[in-house]
């Protein structure tokens, strides 16, 4: 199915968004759960997928770390089931993410979906990353706190963060549909009434500090030459021991322009931001396609899907898909992040052909066999 959202983004974006929490009440009308949970806890049986059990039972908190093999011995009650990037693997949980991707897309992360039993949660946190909670089936209570700097943080156990206690600014329980909306550090606890299931799409940005280190890491691979100081006009100094300021000044200078090279930074960032934090569900096509065989393919009918959540970025007239720059026009890219669903009548030019025949190879795109 395909899920409508009903939000004023622009009342929201101008009074909410990365400035303080809100109920959104019946954000999805009628909402149906796109994913039951016995198929979250199958998920939760792969290695590819993370998950974690969160457990709070007479007040000890513990968590364990998947894949997990079975779940009988954990009662009834006060345990979480949390899998990430549920979206990558679940195509119709992935449909739930489609509504907010009016929000600039390489800011999003990924769908975590969690299953509670009555009284359970994670505890009081604070994530560092904007975050739309959907209720799913049951209820669960939410205590959201003003955002703090000085709030202190400790570990209820060594995987599991939690913050002091605060005053919350909202406590109410929220049903299916209903969308709880979270800014980064603001602290917030939820605890599940009976059971839930809850979808949290999450949108982060990385720290200044990982970019400049993934940046440098990509001028190193592609600057083979290396760009020394140089100071042609030096004077004596009347200090050798002293660095002077225009010499810091120009050290500076030169690592800003690197920065500002927009060949490089624009290649990088490009690059960098559509390689997920979790994996993908990409299968290589074995054996690869020939040319003939891949046109025949298309003529015939069959159709191309996208893998569900693979990341595509446009940077001026070049776009990015799973850290591969796409060698196409922009009109064809336009195509390609507007539809899901690719046939022949779309890609039919030699360019689009050979280019698209890569992106299959590589496991972006499939046949859908069915």
């Amino acid at each position: 199915m395909k899920y409508k959202l009903a939000i004023d983004w622009d009342d929201f974006l101008t009074n909410y968004w990365q400035k303080k929490p809100v109920i959104l009440r019946k954000a999805f009308a009628e909402f149906i759960d796109p994913i039951t949970p016995d198929e979250l806890a199958g998920l939760a049986m792969e290695e590819e997928l993370d998950s974690r059990i969160v457990t709070n039972k007479n007040g000890k908190w513990d968590a364990k770390f998947g894949p997990f093999t079975h779940y009988n011995d954990l009662g009834e009650d006060h345990w979480s089931l949390l899998v990430q990037a549920v979206d990558h693997w679940h195509e119709q949980a992935a449909t739930l993410v489609e509504p907010f991707k009016c929000i600039p897309h390489w800011q999003f992360e990924d769908l975590m979906i969690s299953y509670a039993t009555k009284g359970a949660g994670v505890g009081p946190h604070i994530d560092n990353y904007d975050v739309f909670i959907i209720q799913g089936m049951g209820r669960r209570r939410w205590q959201v706190g003003d955002r703090n700097p000085n709030y202190k943080q400790f570990s209820a156990h060594k995987a599991l963060l939690h913050v002091e206690a605060y005053q919350p600014i909202i406590d109410e329980e929220i049903t299916a549909g209903d969308i709880l909306y979270i800014p980064i550090g603001f602290p917030h606890n939820g605890v599940s009434i009976g059971e839930s299931l809850s979808y949290s799409v999450g949108f982060r940005t990385q720290t200044s500090q990982e970019l400049l280190s993934g940046f440098a890491d990509y001028v190193i691979d592609n600057l083979p030459n290396g760009i020394f100081y140089q100071d042609p006009d030096l004077k004596l100094p009347s200090d050798p021991y002293r660095i002077e300021p225009y010499e810091l000044e120009k050290l500076q200078g030169q690592m800003i322009d690197l920065i500002k090279n927009p060949d490089l930074f624009n290649d990088w960032f490009g690059k960098h931001i559509t390689i997920p934090m979790h994996d993908l569900n990409i299968i290589p096509a074995d054996p690869a396609y020939e040319l003939d065989e891949f046109e025949e393919i298309l003529k015939s009918g069959a159709e191309l899907h996208r893998v569900p959540s693979i990341r595509i970025v446009k940077i001026e007239d070049t776009a990015y898909i799973n850290g591969e720059k796409i060698p196409l026009p922009m009109e064809t890219i336009d195509r390609l992040c507007e539809t899901d669903v690719l046939h022949y009548e779309q890609l039919q030019d030699e360019q689009t052909l050979n280019v698209m025949l890569k992106l299959v190879n590589l496991g972006y795109w499939y046949f859908d066999e069915e």
